[in-house]
């Protein structure tokens, strides 16, 4: 039969009714657990509210008012994880965590389980997660932030969360749930192989080794296959029953009751020894993958009758009836009541309002449902006993490497929840010395070194900033990113979109990044390409070209994070990081004096340098740099005046502004230090023609659609004070 939903429902009535019901796997009796009769009862009424869930989702489908069917049929054990563990203890929930979140919701008396859920199942705006946006289990009250469907990358934020709880005790701050919490995070089986989890157990692991407190209990909902792809035999529990300073508790998930004894065997482990626990539930996948996955296609049809009469519910149903807690009759009774209740209630939920608006889509990217003012600025004494002797240097000029070290300073001062961390920052100061120094200033609990794992260190973020920290770390090289890339894409900057602003993911991510490193490290090293963040709706993008308005913009990312939960990546131009001279030897021209405290370069504010008509220069970065040497050559060897716009901000680009400055000038030269193809330079010149009815003759200057070698040919495709020179003489033709 096709319908496996409907063989799978009539089955649990027929089989119930019958007395034929599967075997246990384990011999528990109820009461060698702790667990009253109307608490058993309890879960299987939580156990049967996600699976008619399920079904009625299918049947929506049908109708066309349902837009999602992952559902949790097979993993309605899990119903045990939200009696045993608090709703306090933050929960990073896998897509089949129905029954999971219908029992926390139980611990907090006025939730509405089932008509939220159904309200997100058929994409409703009433949703009160995500407003219609996805389908996710997700809820401020309950402590549970949305996850959509995860394949793992909701793991390294986990591990952050459980890092900060210890974390914001030692430092002083408050945290947002209990001192004593830990945190849950499911998975399944297959998600266990993602290089993203692996690198959140060994990041857990790595901590705990490290006597670092890590209260976490992982939770591998063990189907024994990802979609199609079955799980080797036994290959979860070999590969997680040795690792270091990670205790591993196996259970069996079609069990209520040893499921509920090796729970709270991993709770309190967890709780009390503050180290991770590797708890692995092995259970069934039923329905298939999904609403449109047809199981037969890849298994046969006695192997899917097999997992079908290993029905978590049968089980269920089978030690209420051993342990005379009910009848066979009460038990049908409960399951139907229960969908006459699921029936009711998404029939109403089905019929309220679509989010159907692009307009109102649009409008939770950064939304902020707890913006708060920053604290103030620290007073002169404190800031000039952590200065020490820097403080009497504050009005000498200084390159952009010791100016954002102060900035940095300054900032651990204001806001006291802030923490600097990443490959090499503590002890050596960052590979170019750029937090020199913090780590003694401030203690090792606020500026830390974390393992070499760009994943974990972006993870680590996001979840500590669950906790109301504010983390600033830093990724070593701009090329590194890319192995950690959807810990921005999927999860920092989709968190306020996903939840109406209930949660959102304050950061600053420091990058050293770009090109003009003079031949050293080749590619890996010298990555001269944002397209990465570009195309992140609401991601703030900074790219300063000097060392005081890479102060003033650092204070202004701060402030977006810590007010507005903004998440930002300020890009640091590794070869202007020690530069002092612009046109000659010792003139010193790009060094800067460290700014009053109170200045900051508000968001899409640009600067423009010089006043001449004949030409406007557009750039950033390191292209500003060597813009300015090239408009000096031009004024005085071909009296060409011009006038240059250093943008500092790749997004947001305040657009009025810029074409308003656009418009005064028939010549325009876009230099770009990214590859041309993907380059910021396509959209300022569409921006341009766009906004413009006479636009102006545009020429783009970016660098070659080439990765950078190693050597002297290092700088040999990217923009340079001749190549500005030519493409200005260019554009400007007889005007020279």
């Amino acid at each position: 039969m096709y319908n496996r939903a409907e063989v799978v429902d009539k089955n649990f009535l027929r089989h119930v009714r019958e007395g034929h019901l599967p075997p246990p796997r384990t011999h528990l009796r109820a009461s060698d657990i702790d667990l009253n009769h109307q608490e058993l009862i309890d879960l299987f009424e939580s156990q049967a509210i996600s699976r008619h869930l399920d079904l009625k989702a299918r049947l929506l489908k049908q109708e066309n008012k349902c837009f999602y069917t992952i559902g949790s049929s097979g993993h309605e054990g899990n119903a045990v994880f939200g009696k045993v563990f608090r709703y306090t203890d933050m929960a990073f929930l896998h897509y089949r965590s129905g029954a999971l979140m219908i029992q926390r919701s139980k611990q907090l008396p006025g939730t509405t389980p089932i008509y939220d859920m159904m309200l997100s199942f058929t994409a409703s705006i009433e949703d009160p997660v995500a407003g219609g946006r996805h389908k996710v289990l997700g809820s401020k009250e309950l402590y549970v932030p949305p996850q959509t469907s995860t394949i793992a990358s909701h793991l390294p934020k986990a591990v952050g969360m459980a890092l900060s709880i210890g974390r914001c005790r030692d430092i002083g701050v408050p945290s947002v749930v209990p001192p004593d919490s830990l945190v849950i995070c499911n998975f399944g089986d297959a998600s266990a192989n993602h290089a993203t989890a692996q690198c959140a157990f060994n990041t857990a692991s790595w901590a705990a080794y490290q006597n670092i407190n890590m209260p976490i209990v992982f939770i591998c909902e063990d189907n024994r296959i990802g979609i199609s792809v079955p799980t080797a035999e036994k290959w979860i529990e070999r590969s997680f029953s040795h690792r270091p300073e990670m205790q591993y508790i196996k259970c069996d998930g079609l069990s209520l009751l040893d499921t509920y004894k090796k729970a709270k065997e991993a709770e309190i482990y967890a709780r009390r020894r503050k180290k991770p626990v590797f708890l692995h539930m092995e259970t069934v996948r039923l329905l298939g993958h999904a609403g449109s996955d047809v199981e037969s296609t890849y298994h046969p049809i006695h192997k899917i009758e097999a997992d079908e009469f290993d029905d978590p519910l049968l089980h269920s149903a089978r030690i209420l009836i051993e342990n005379k807690i009910l009848s066979s009759e009460d038990v049908v009774n409960i399951y139907e009541n229960v969908r006459q209740r699921v029936e009711y209630v998404a029939n109403v939920a089905s019929d309220r309002p679509k989010l159907d608006d692009p307009e109102v889509v649009k409008t939770t990217i950064t939304a902020c449902q707890d913006c708060k003012p920053s604290p103030p600025m620290s007073d002169e004494e404190k800031r000039k006993n952590i200065f020490g002797r820097d403080y009497k240097n504050l009005d000498q000029p200084q390159h952009m490497a010791k100016l954002i070290n102060w900035g940095l300073t300054d900032i651990l001062l204001q806001y006291p929840n802030t923490l600097i961390f990443g490959e090499d920052v503590a002890t050596k100061g960052g590979v170019y010395n750029v937090t020199d120094g913090l780590m003694k200033k401030f203690s090792p609990k606020r500026v830390f070194n974390s393992p070499l794992d760009e994943t974990s260190i972006i993870g680590a973020a996001l979840g500590m900033a669950h906790n109301g920290l504010l983390p600033i770390p830093e990724i070593q090289f701009l090329a590194y990113v890319h192995n950690a890339e959807d810990q921005l894409r999927g999860e920092a900057s989709t968190l306020a979109f996903f939840s109406q602003g209930q949660y959102t993911n304050p950061l600053v991510l420091r990058i050293a990044g770009l090109a003009y490193q003079k031949g050293f490290g080749g590619h890996f090293h010298n990555d001269n390409s944002l397209a990465v963040f570009r195309d992140l709706p609401g991601v703030i993008i900074a790219v300063p070209s000097n060392g005081v308005d890479a102060v003033q913009m650092m204070r202004t990312c701060v402030k977006e994070a810590y007010e507005k939960g903004r998440v930002i990546v300020f890009i640091e131009p590794i070869a202007l990081y020690m530069t002092k001279d612009l046109h000659q030897e010792g003139d010193k021209e790009w060094t800067g004096i460290y700014p009053e405290s109170s200045s900051r370069i508000e968001l899409g504010e640009f600067g423009t340098y010089g006043d001449g008509n004949d030409l406007l220069i557009i750039s950033y970065g390191n292209g500003y740099y060597y813009s300015r040497k090239a408009a000096k050559t031009l004024e005085e060897e071909y009296k060409v005046k011009s006038t240059l716009i250093d943008l500092r901000w790749i997004a947001p680009l305040n657009e009025e502004r810029f074409n308003e400055v656009v418009k005064l000038f028939k010549k325009v030269l876009i230099v770009d230090e990214c590859r041309k193809t993907g380059s910021f330079s396509e959209q300022l010149c569409t921006s341009i023609i766009e906004n413009n009815e006479q636009p102006p003759k545009i020429k783009i200057l970016a660098a070659d659609d080439c990765f950078i070698p190693l050597g002297v040919a290092a700088a040999a495709g990217l923009p340079n004070e001749k190549k500005i020179i030519q493409a200005a003489k260019q554009l400007l033709g007889d005007k020279l």
